[in-house]
């Protein structure tokens, strides 16, 4: 039984004879016969009764049957159609694994562009902070560094360390990091970025005193607003502080924490997803210049 089949019956149905469905849709009576023909075979019996002349035909019991799951199957189809023509402009869902300073910075931008171009698009953030990242669970994911596996990596940008504290805390310009030892500090709790951190400042032989820990960047720089201690964190960190923080390069710096866009390997991205890598990768491109603008500060 074939969709077709059941579109004819339906015109048939709505026309009430095959000679109107015929000319509604543009095939000739034969072939409306035809295709009845089958449906009836498909169905074992017959689906109308034809009794001549002008008089309309009607559906027979089990005509009844086979056009009302007939007409929800058609709808079906037509619904599935809709979506995949929307699917190839670029609409549906996109699902997004993010975490704070990209959530802040970059998927406001990403958003905003997306919908302006796909208004019918459903986007959905997912921030977590953990690492590895759960790359399966979702569409694309940002994160700051590579990940093993079958992963497809796009870098989007470097986001450098800068040393942020109260204002007047030091002299501006660059600080040495032997400034830093001994010196009270708030940082992040022992994942994801923070052990870049610490290991270069062991590197560097250089201890500051960790005085208090937290997963929340605005409780960072809150705490640093406050006095508790200075904090180094990555520059998309720092955007649109008052003035009662200073930023401040470190010399040396640290290697920068590297930004990626990732998916599973080997995964077709839908249009919208592909069209996010490709918005990413222009906006990463401004907020580099940005962050380039903010280092000669």
């Amino acid at each position: 039984m074939e969709l077709r089949h059941l579109a004819t019956m339906a015109a048939v149905v709505d026309d009430g004879s095959f000679g109107r469905a015929a000319a509604r849709l543009g095939y000739t009576q034969s072939t409306v016969s035809q295709q009845i023909a089958a449906l009836e075979k498909a169905a074992g019996g017959a689906v109308f009764d034809r009794p001549g002349g002008p008089r309309p035909v009607t559906l027979t019991p089990l005509g009844r049957v086979v056009l009302a799951h007939g007409r929800d199957l058609l709808a079906r189809a037509e619904a599935m159609a809709d979506a995949l023509e929307r699917f190839r402009a670029g609409e549906g869902r996109l699902d997004i694994g993010t975490f704070q300073s990209i959530s802040t910075t970059l998927l406001p931008r990403l958003v905003v562009a997306l919908r302006n171009e796909f208004p019918g698009c459903d986007i959905r953030l997912f921030e977590e902070e953990a690492d590895p990242p759960r790359i399966d669970a979702v569409d694309l994911t940002f994160f700051d560094g590579r990940v093993a596996g079958e992963v497809a990596h796009r870098k989007l940008l470097d986001d450098p360390y800068a040393l942020v504290a109260r204002r007047g805390t030091f002299p501006p310009g660059p600080v040495a990091l032997d400034a830093l030892h001994g010196a009270p500090m708030v940082a992040w709790p022992p994942e994801c970025d923070q052990p870049r951190v610490e290991e270069a400042f062991a590197r560097a032989g250089v201890q500051p005193r960790l005085v208090f820990r937290t997963t929340s960047n605005e409780a960072v720089l809150s705490m640093v607003r406050a006095g508790i201690g200075s904090a180094v964190l990555p520059r998309l960190v720092l955007g649109g502080l008052d003035d009662s923080l200073s930023v401040h390069p470190l010399r040396p710096p640290f290697p920068p924490r590297e930004i990626y866009l990732l998916w599973p390997a080997g995964r077709t991205l839908s249009p919208l997803a592909a069209r996010a890598v490709a918005l990413s990768v222009e906006i990463t491109g401004s907020l580099s210049g940005e962050i380039a603008d903010m280092a000669t500060i």
